[in-house]
């Protein structure tokens, strides 16, 4: 099947408007992005299309313009023309191509269009390249000439300007976190519980999605309930509290290090021992291992997935959990950055073995599953939505063979798009996080 004609969709008519300034700028930015790494890994591949089978855009269109190779071919075309020889003196022989609006207008097409930047190709990839990177990278020049889809930049802007990608005020949150205090401490065992604010000398800064304030209350109060259950030490940060990072995909390191540097803040101004980072895949990814390289600096605290927290407690005998309270077959989707990027594997299935009675894997798991479609800002650019919903399929499916009636997922992105394919797929699934079957299950003494 023959690529898709090309069409940078709401951005097209910016593209056409560049100059050759802005062009000779990008060449710039991508000779400044361009890595060792990088260069290596564009040279390295050997065109045996075996990435084709890994990738959720293909396996459901099977369009050649989803192979991940022919995405890596946009990216180093590019190279082999500006940086290589025999790309300079015989372009056409070596498949180069200028950095000019048509190879722009593909990028957008491709690189935003057609990847979530799920690393299941690279993983998968014969020679170890690691494709998730250099798409990234390759996005990073696109963000510098502020040809990002309106959706995701406008979710990076209001991250930027507002201090989280929802654009919740101190105010808000601060009331909503009371709110939310209030309705936990009605239920029985919980009538002392608190949610902690800009508590200072705490063990633990929690940090949250901003979704979860806006439309998930019921997870934050789960969390609320389990450090209560395990006598933690804990708080909130007022302002630097977002864990999400759409920095990530956009592709500017600039963006992503902002976003991270307000939690390294709040963790200085707190002075607490432990970042403990939500059930976000990218969050997790993106503060735990990228935000270091992003700041420049060592971090002198703990970085943890809140899974690797509850897990301990149970571990440590200092929750109970009665697997009774969770009857219904359960299954888990395994987010990409969480799992095959963040390496948070086995700590959900440990709490989920203990507080589901039925407990259900998908086939293939781990960091062999696969991406549900939400990530790399696709849930933002819904000029995409389509293509979205049409490469979530490959999840749709492995959800249904599992026969569970609630699907697990430790990532409120992953359930933005999990709640799209259970009404577009008829899956008739509940979405949970794990914290929320965790606090279920609890048993609370007196």
């Amino acid at each position: 099947m023959k690529p898709e004609p090309i069409n940078a969709g709401p951005l097209e008519d910016r593209v056409e408007a560049l100059k050759p300034d802005d062009l000779t700028r990008a060449l710039e930015e991508f000779r400044a992005v361009m890595t060792r790494d990088h260069a290596a890994a564009l040279a390295s591949c050997v065109h045996c299309g075996l990435c084709s089978e890994t990738c959720h855009y293909y396996l459901a269109t099977r369009r050649l313009d989803a192979i991940p190779a022919y995405k890596l071919g946009l990216v180093a075309s590019v190279f082999r023309r500006h940086e290589g020889l025999l790309g300079k003196v015989a372009p056409g022989w070596v498949g180069a191509r200028t950095l000019n609006h048509e190879t722009i207008k593909a990028w957008i097409d491709a690189l935003f269009g057609r990847c979530s930047l799920c690393g299941r190709c690279a993983l998968n990839c014969t020679m170890g390249i690691n494709i998730t990177a250099a798409i990234r990278a390759a996005r990073g020049v696109l963000a510098a000439l502020d040809l990002v889809p309106p959706g995701l930049k406008s979710t990076v802007d209001t991250a930027l300007i507002k201090g989280n990608n929802m654009g919740i005020s101190e105010n808000d949150f601060v009331e909503t976190l009371a709110w939310l205090e209030g309705e936990m401490q009605s239920d029985a065992g919980f009538e002392t519980a608190r949610m902690y604010v800009e508590e200072t000398g705490c063990r633990m800064l929690y940090t949250l999605n901003p979704r979860e304030v806006m439309f998930f209350p019921l997870s934050i109060v789960a969390v609320a309930k389990i450090f209560h259950a395990a006598g933690e030490s804990w708080t909130f940060s007022k302002d630097g509290f977002d864990v999400t990072n759409y920095g990530l995909y956009d592709g500017s390191d600039a963006h992503a290090g902002t976003m991270s540097g307000r939690l390294v803040t709040s963790m200085e101004r707190l002075g607490a021992g432990t970042l403990v980072l939500a059930e976000c895949g990218h969050g997790f990814n993106s503060n735990r291992w990228e935000a270091p390289q992003w700041l420049n600096r060592r971090y002198p605290f703990e970085v943890k997935s809140i899974l690797q927290v509850v897990a301990g407690y149970l571990r440590d005998g200092r929750i109970k959990v009665d697997a009774a309270q969770n009857t219904q077959p359960v299954t888990l989707h395994d987010p990409c950055n969480l799992v095959r990027l963040g390496g948070i594997v086995e700590e959900q299935r440990y709490l989920l073995r203990h507080t589901a009675r039925d407990f259900r894997e998908m086939t293939p798991n781990r960091e062999h599953n696969y991406c549900c479609g939400g990530g790399g800002g696709q849930l933002a650019m819904t000029n995409y939505a389509d293509r979205r919903l049409e490469a979530g399929r490959i999840k749709a499916d492995q959800i249904r063979r599992t026969g569970a009636k609630i699907v697990a997922v430790p990532c409120h992105n992953c359930i933005d798009q999990l709640m799209e394919l259970n009404k577009h797929y008829g899956l008739g699934v509940e979405l949970k996080t794990v914290c929320e079957l965790v606090a279920n299950a609890l048993v609370v003494e007196p």
